[in-house]
């Protein structure tokens, strides 16, 4: 069985953002699944970096995760500042994107958990129509609250049957990267992805910024102006904090330790 190499990582305020992009990240994936590799992927911005500030198993979190991908301009910016030029954004519907037209050749499997009721089985009939071949092999629809004993192995024993290569995660940060650290072990499943509100977006639900917020990196400002109740609160208290902190790393002070 061949060995896998994880990309190098940038220290981001103290996370390890992964060096890539999305011209390179179904190889990497596709060299893990061959090696035999299990675990999760963070996709991770600002949002996940910061609340990573105050909350030392967060951190850990992402510093032990498979990969965490550059999920918002502000993870390539400081990752292309530190040296590495060819760091792109790997956001996760277009992860996903470029996941699933692999696997219609490839044959990699999917399950999808998350969302609210109907959107997981909503999103598998829309992504098999759209990419043809593709095998979704299972969606589950978890409560809003902790899964009891019986949905635990309920979610256990589906997954087990079903072995999906890649099991996506639909929920917010931080609480898909946490049930897929506690998860990752106990489920049957290669790959655990946690793509945020991706599922809400494939399923037109949830409307996406344009192309050029998102390469601009105000796609916070979009998404705030279209819920600005709900997400103000979160966007006021994580973007000016990320840009002093991200200032005084570039101005020379050390971050801490990728551990």
């Amino acid at each position: 069985m061949p060995d896998f190499a994880a990309p190098p990582r940038v220290n981001v305020l103290g996370v390890g953002i992964s060096v890539l992009n999305l011209d390179i990240v179904v190889e990497v994936l596709r060299q893990a699944l061959s090696a035999g590799q299990r675990g999760y992927i963070t996709v991770t911005g600002v949002h996940g970096v910061i609340e990573s500030q105050d909350d030392e198993p967060l951190r850990r979190i992402h510093n032990a995760s498979l990969l965490s991908t550059p999920d918002g301009m502000p993870m390539v910016w400081m990752g292309r500042l530190a040296g590495h030029r060819s760091m792109g954004r790997v956001y996760g519907p277009d992860l996903m994107e470029r996941v699933f037209e692999w696997s219609r050749t490839s044959g990699a499997t999917h399950y999808f958990y998350g969302g609210n009721t109907g959107v997981a089985q909503d999103l598998k009939v829309r992504l098999e129509q759209r990419f043809p071949g593709l095998r979704v092999v299972g969606t589950f629809t978890p409560p809003f609250r902790p899964l009891n004993v019986e949905e635990r192995r309920a979610l256990t024993v589906e997954v087990a049957q079903a072995r999906p290569d890649f099991l996506w995660v639909g929920l917010s940060t931080p609480k898909q990267e946490r049930f897929m650290a506690e998860y990752a072990k106990e489920l049957d499943a290669r790959i655990l992805v946690g793509v945020g509100a991706a599922f809400d977006f494939f399923t037109g639900r949830v409307p996406q910024a344009p192309r050029w917020i998102q390469r601009s990196g105000f796609e916070w400002l979009y998404r705030m102006s279209r819920d600005f109740k709900r997400l103000w609160p979160r966007y006021s208290r994580i973007v000016p904090r990320f840009l002093w902190g991200a200032a005084l790393q570039l101005a020379g002070r050390r971050p801490r330790p990728l551990v």
